[in-house]
């Protein structure tokens, strides 16, 4: 932990974290363990958050889960976390930031800052290679859509009304499963505004090459949005910097990790973003909540 330590002292140092900085983080993988099923917060994580807030720093959740799924799944135990205060998000892989926040009625809603939907013809071409698909006998796929009304939540179309039962029993996190013609599909989709679409396709890679568009699993948005426009999007919006703030991630997806100052890459496997300050690798959430923990130690000792 020497290098650690030295290497979080030199970003406080060279950085302007501790007026312009913020904390950026991608959830599962990162600061979520699984227990019984059921993610939650990392204690560890937990303890390190709980010093972070009282510090005044923004927390900002970049996640590829939707609003509802946050809302729903660690929402209340993160608002806790906060203060009660709104929490910022990144959702959908960068296609919609807001906030996370307390109604008039005391639930959870989300509050959007900025959306940037698929266009017309991206979801027409998502649609072709889905197409090209069912064309050649395949129908064991599935398409996930969100669209921008965060109330909505996450809706699964699948070409077999059969599965239906067994689609809803295996993925809770849906608001609806469908099985309408292909047609009806489209102009569903074409009808709203989606922020992003997830192709599920269990089909061998080699009998999968033979069809234009597709891959076995896509999370398909706007052209350039991704977690790192996302991050960007939303830290100007806060009046925050990203270049001066630390970020945490364990995917290539955590894009926004190459536009932090200090960039924490969590898991077994070494990502090629790098910090634009300094980088630090750990092998599981335990250790972030540690690095983290420390950063807040060193943060006190400094405002002192």
């Amino acid at each position: 932990m020497h290098d650690v330590e030295k290497q979080l002292k030199q970003f406080l140092q060279q950085s302007a974290y501790m007026t312009q900085g913020a904390i950026v983080t991608d959830l599962d993988g990162t600061v979520l363990q699984e227990e019984g099923g059921k993610a939650r917060i990392a204690v560890p994580v937990e303890a390190a958050l709980n010093e972070l807030y009282g510090l005044g720093r923004p927390v900002i959740l970049n996640t590829l889960r939707f609003p509802l799924n946050v809302i729903r799944t660690l929402g209340h135990d993160w608002h806790r976390l906060a203060r009660e205060q709104p929490i910022p998000l990144v959702s959908m892989k960068g296609s919609q930031i807001g906030f996370v926040k307390t109604s008039d009625h005391n639930g959870l809603i989300f509050e959007e800052l900025a959306a940037f939907p698929l266009a017309p013809s991206e979801i027409e071409e998502i649609l072709a290679g889905v197409e090209d698909l069912l064309a050649g006998g395949i129908r064991d796929l599935l398409v996930f859509s969100y669209s921008r009304d965060w109330r909505i939540g996450e809706v699964i179309w699948t070409p077999v009304a059969q599965a239906v039962p067994f689609i809803k029993g295996k993925y809770k996190s849906a608001s609806s499963v469908i099985a309408m013609e292909f047609e009806k599909l489209r102009q569903r989709l074409l009808g709203d505004e989606i922020c992003m679409i997830f192709l599920l396709i269990n089909v061998a890679e080699d009998k999968l090459m033979a069809y234009q568009h597709t891959k076995p699993s896509s999370f398909l948005t706007h052209a350039n949005i991704d977690k790192l426009s996302g991050a960007l999007q939303l830290t100007t919006r806060l009046g925050v910097d990203l270049a001066h703030s630390v970020g945490a991630g364990d995917t290539e997806m955590d894009r926004f990790l190459k536009g932090v100052g200090l960039a924490v890459q969590v898991g077994e496997g070494a990502l090629e973003y790098q910090g634009l300050m300094q980088t630090i690798r750990v092998k599981h959430v335990l250790e972030l909540g540690a690095i983290l923990f420390r950063l807040a130690e060193l943060q006190k000792a400094l405002m002192k």
